[in-house]
């Protein structure tokens, strides 16, 4: 081990386990995925994992913590600088796409935790990233039908269900394609067609 490993501070340490197992979770199962497995990408030992987050449980709550300020900052800075909320939505939603396919892992792990029986904090923190995301979404729509700018008559809770839904779709098309270019090549298109439910 050299020096330069072992001279991490605990901050670094965590962020390191953290982004460790989201690249894992791009190559396999999340679930499979063992202290021991983590370990050893990072060349330490269990015991060194284990001071930093207690148990397997609390590093996927890292994991969340992780992804639930990475993904919204991102999709701000990417709609910051548009008027229109069809460009608002555009941008949001290739943000995500790009988001996405940098970090295949992420998918994988919160589609993983959303399949548990158990209400654990990994989950809870998913269903919290989803609705805020989801309060975004919807707020960009008020505003864009208080400024004639989208549907008068358009249902908010179905276009968000329909948004959502889409880029889901396209992340699971690309995991059964082993494909995220394709993923990336098809976002607009796929925009596009939700687009005209809109307006």
């Amino acid at each position: 081990m050299t020096s330069r490993t072992k001279n991490k501070t605990a901050e670094q340490r965590r962020l390191e386990t953290v982004e460790t197992l989201i690249d894992l979770a791009g190559e396999q199962n999340p679930n499979a995925i063992t202290t021991q497995a983590l370990a050893d990408k990072m060349g330490l030992t269990q015991g060194a994992i284990f001071r930093h987050f207690p148990t397997k449980e609390s590093i996927f709550s890292g994991v969340m913590g992780w992804v639930a300020e990475r993904l919204m900052k991102h999709i701000h800075k990417a709609i910051k600088s548009e008027d229109s909320a069809i460009d608002k939505l555009q941008s949001m939603f290739l943000a995500h796409i790009s988001f996405v396919s940098k970090h295949p892992g992420i998918p994988r792990i919160l589609f993983g935790e959303l399949q548990h029986d158990k209400n654990s904090v990994p989950k809870q923190m998913v269903k919290q990233l989803i609705a805020q995301y989801a309060d975004l979404l919807q707020d960009i729509m008020r505003t864009g039908k208080e400024r004639g700018e989208l549907n008068p008559n358009l249902d908010i809770e179905a276009a968000t269900l329909l948004f959502i839904g889409s880029i889901q779709g396209l992340v699971m098309q690309s995991m059964l394609a082993a494909d995220r270019q394709d993923m990336l090549a098809q976002a607009e298109a796929v925009f596009n067609v939700y687009r005209q439910s809109l307006l």
